[in-house]
């Protein structure tokens, strides 16, 4: 009788089915070693005498858990299949990539028909494990086909720890202070063990002591694998901080209050743990720098997903394409995830999709923010917030909506000291108050190519930058509130009451 209650969760699917007796099951998974591994470790877990554990690849033949040969390999799947339907006494038979066999071989599929029909109810289970997916039309009813989930958290801390022991004798030392561990933990997920074992052994070369210094090196592991499997999500590098944003002090505060939830998510109920924001507002204004910030500020690794790339067609069917880049963000919670000017490829509706392959990333977009693994943070901005249809900002989809207005005085002088003092200059002496009444109605991207622009101008000169560069430069740039104040003035009205403001203003221009 089985002891499923003991076992490691990410065989619980696997136990459960030998409960109920499935003598074949199919696991889908690369991950053949982690198969075997946990196998032998839940074999004295699963049955209340532990039953021996065989092993069959076509190239050693079946093997028992000392590897001792049982069937050469000469006698090719079917003769391992032979000795498994000839086994007395309960036992468990781990079958690599048979996946082959079952393409070529009639013989085969019929064998496995009869280990069936004649392994049920004796204790005998045949397990097998492929990285390749497949079930001749025979068989569909005979097996049964699961997914390997990736390694959870704290089977990738317990393996952290088991490679760090292997490598001792190289001189690697694990920090193992519970919240460096839970910290690596994190790091890794989203890896297989084989590539946490490549992450770790990376971070031992640069630093034998694994610990906090290593995380770089343990998520670029994790950057390389995003890249390799979509093409369509971007490693935000260096993403920024918090003080280094103007104003938006409501922003700010809420961000610093949910990163404490967000740090707290295992113990807390689903609904509570955050999910994420829509940041709206003029161009110009700061959602970009605010997004990049937010990764710095959860402690976690900033990702963008590129609608334009997902919609270029180079990397397969849009809609596929798509649901798999957020599929794979799933494995790599913990992470904030940024979606950029949502509203031009997440949409209900448009003159030009007339497939309707928009419309149906519309609707699995919304299930998705919904149903999508805790962990991950969704950070989206938008700027065209008339194409936002109302099922996006509804309460549910994003834990707040919030929208960048134009900065006031107080906020276009602390940009203006941020990017002065960004570039390594003191603001003091440039007299930065002096532009107050000349950088009325200015976005913050605006304030930034002021000082980009004075700058440039004393460079040319040969000489220091001196207040009257900054003066000077105000005259030379005619802000958007006034080339599109129609548009500007529509986007300011509109979330006017539809959303929070990241700083407390009255209406109109400052």
């Amino acid at each position: 009788m089985s002891k499923t209650k003991e076992i490691p969760r990410a065989l619980r699917e696997t136990a459960d089915l030998i409960d109920a007796g499935r003598p074949i099951i199919y696991i889908h998974t690369p991950e053949e070693e982690r198969v075997a591994l946990l196998l032998r470790q839940a074999t004295d877990l699963l049955f209340d005498s532990p039953p021996p554990l065989y092993s069959w690849t076509e190239t050693e033949g079946l093997v028992t858990a000392d590897g001792s040969s049982v069937v050469g390999a000469a006698a090719g799947p079917r003769g391992a299949l032979d000795f498994v339907v000839n086994h007395e006494g309960p036992a468990l038979f781990h079958f690599h990539d048979l996946h082959r066999a079952m393409q070529e071989s009639e013989e085969v599929v019929r064998r496995l028909r009869d280990i069936y029909a004649r392994c049920v109810d004796t204790g005998r289970f045949l397990i097998i494990s492929s990285p390749v997916a497949y079930v001749p039309d025979e068989l569909t009813r005979d097996l049964v086909l699961i997914e390997l989930p990736l390694p959870d958290f704290d089977e990738l801390k317990e393996f952290t720890q088991r490679e760090a022991a292997s490598l001792a004798a190289s001189g690697v030392v694990l920090d193992t202070d519970e919240s460096t561990l839970n910290q690596i933990g994190r790091a890794l997920q989203g890896l297989t063990l084989n590539e946490s074992r490549h992450a770790l052994r990376r971070a031992a070369a640069n630093n034998p002591k694994l610990g906090l210094e290593s995380m770089p090196y343990l998520l670029e592991e994790k950057h390389l694998l995003v890249k390799k499997k979509t093409g369509v999500i971007e490693y935000i590098a260096n993403p920024g901080k918090l003080d280094e944003i103007g104003g938006a002090p409501v922003l700010k505060k809420w961000l610093l209050e949910r990163r404490k939830l967000f740090e707290m998510g295992d113990q807390l109920s689903r609904e509570i743990v955050p999910k994420g924001i829509l940041l709206m507002g003029v161009s110009g204004c700061g959602k970009s720098l605010a997004v990049k910030a937010i990764g710095t500020c959860f402690s976690l690794p900033l990702y963008r997903i590129d609608m334009i790339e997902i919609f270029s067609g180079r990397h397969g069917n849009p809609e596929g394409t798509f649901v798999a880049a957020c599929k794979t963000m799933e494995e790599m919670a913990p992470a904030v995830l940024w979606f950029d000017e949502i509203e031009m490829g997440i949409t209900s509706k448009s003159d030009a999709d007339s497939s309707g392959t928009l419309g149906r990333i519309f609707a699995f977009f919304l299930t998705w923010m919904q149903e999508k693994a805790r962990g991950l943070f969704v950070a989206a901005t938008a700027n065209r917030i008339d194409l936002l249809p109302a099922e996006m900002i509804r309460k549910g989809r994003f834990d707040e909506v919030f929208f960048a207005d134009l900065p006031n005085e107080d906020e276009r002088m602390e940009i203006c000291r941020i990017h002065l003092q960004k570039r390594g200059f003191d603001p003091a002496p440039l007299e930065v108050d002096r532009l107050r009444q000349f950088t009325k109605g200015w976005t913050g991207a605006e304030i930034e190519q002021c000082v980009v622009g004075a700058i440039t101008t004393a460079k040319l000169a040969e000489r220091t930058l001196v207040a009257d560069d900054l003066l000077n430069q105000t005259g030379k740039i005619v802000p958007l509130s006034q080339t599109m104040r129609e548009q500007v003035e529509h986007i300011r009205s509109w979330a006017l009451d539809r959303a929070i403001r990241t700083a407390p203003r009255s209406r109109g221009v400052a």
